[in-house]
């Protein structure tokens, strides 16, 4: 019962903060006696700080108010993309605290020396918190590819071809270290920072050579009995199209990836492509435009089933999309538009988040993890 009370109060804190301590008792139905003797333990733990009396224009004597500490536990995010590699990480108030980014091509590499060279920009993120005060909670890793349920092992990660890959025998972050899906943390991070209110029922799609999906019931990420929940770029669209990189045909990958929409534009290069796609759709590039347009028949193609399975009150686009929005949206919604029921049609929105969502969510689900269990926090925090 107390480690589910001081639970309570970190998130009260968290949600509402700075609160005194009679405004937590308020709020979470404990007597300020009990809440007092959380808050002390929480505040030992470096995991609340006390800002100073508040102002107050009622009765009585002020009460200190509380807030989440701005040391202490850090979360830290890692996101292993096919043409990039991340780290940042957050602070228990979600501030973005210290950042590395390598950019190369992953496609084809070893996982081993990919592996190698995210272990180093963990370390140097890592050093850089320290000397902020902070300690490392744990580690989380977004992958682009399918992770087996509860474990840490990617199962298939076809765009960076791997298979049974897990990071932990490499990465330098021990038991702390967790292995996700790169869109479910994204879609996490819509849930948890992305809206004002965030939907509770949605999908959440993105997209950078590949096409990732994840679907979010009633606050949850639904992950599926093996945990393969969402995998929506590999839906077939058109059943005789090309083949795909997980060995089926006209999976909407072959659609509406961003080497697709280049392919489909006449286009190529070797930086990341979704800004030169933007500036050629602003200039009006007839190519570009009629691809992008394309990219979005299919998406709502694949959307569509599985809004007429699912049900979702919002279809949230995330990623490379956020930014193609204004060119896929109108065909995009146009297939939504035929293809399903009007009173059970979502809305569809575009993620504030952009590409920055699955490192976020990385990161901000070490956080949470610390909200949900602040006794298994200790000042032994995690080192990577």
């Amino acid at each position: 019962m107390r480690r589910r009370n001081l639970s309570l109060v970190l998130h009260a804190v968290a949600a509402e903060g700075p609160l005194s301590r009679a405004a937590v008792a308020g709020r979470i139905g404990l007597t300020r006696a009990a809440v007092s003797s959380l808050v002390d333990e929480l505040v030992r733990a470096g995991l609340l700080m006390e800002l100073g009396r508040e102002q107050s224009g009622g009765v009585g004597r002020p009460g200190s108010a509380l807030s989440l500490s701005d040391r202490g536990p850090a979360g830290v995010g890692a996101e292993i993309g096919v043409d990039h590699l991340s780290v940042a990480a957050v602070d228990l108030r979600g501030k973005v605290r210290a950042r590395a980014t390598a950019e190369g091509d992953n496609r084809g590499r070893p996982p081993e020396p990919v592996l190698k060279e995210l272990g180093a920009l963990l370390r140097r993120v890592g050093e850089a918190v320290h000397g902020e005060g902070l300690r490392p909670a744990g580690v989380a890793v977004a992958v682009p590819g399918l992770v087996a349920r509860d474990t840490r092992t990617v199962v298939r990660a076809p765009n960076l071809g791997w298979w049974d890959v897990d990071p932990a025998a490499v990465l330098p972050c021990g038991p702390q270290l967790t292995v996700d899906n790169e869109a479910n943390l994204g879609a996490l991070a819509e849930l948890w920072i992305g809206g004002n209110p965030a939907p509770r029922d949605f999908v959440h799609v993105s997209a950078e050579i590949g096409i990732g999906a994840a679907v979010v019931v009633d606050g949850r990420l639904l992950r599926g009995a093996h945990g393969y929940a969402g995998e929506l770029g590999h839906v077939p669209v058109r059943p005789e199209g090309p083949r795909c990189a997980c060995g089926g045909r006209g999976c909407l990958e072959q659609y509406a990836g961003e080497e697709a929409v280049l392919r489909a534009a006449g286009l190529t290069t070797t930086g990341r492509p979704v800004r030169l796609l933007a500036d050629r759709a602003a200039a009006g590039d007839p190519d570009v435009l009629r691809a992008l347009r394309g990219a979005g028949a299919a998406l709502g193609i694949a959307l569509a089933g599985a809004v007429n399975l699912l049900d979702p009150r919002a279809v949230v686009l995330g990623g490379a999309l956020s930014r193609l929005s204004p060119w896929l949206l109108p065909s995009l919604e146009r297939e939504l538009s035929r293809r399903t029921a009007e009173a059970a049609r979502p809305t569809v929105t575009v993620s504030g988040l952009g590409s920055d969502g699955p490192l976020l969510g990385a990161a901000h689900s070490v956080i949470r993890a610390v909200l949900d269990d602040p006794a298994s926090y200790t000042g032994a925090a995690g080192e990577v």
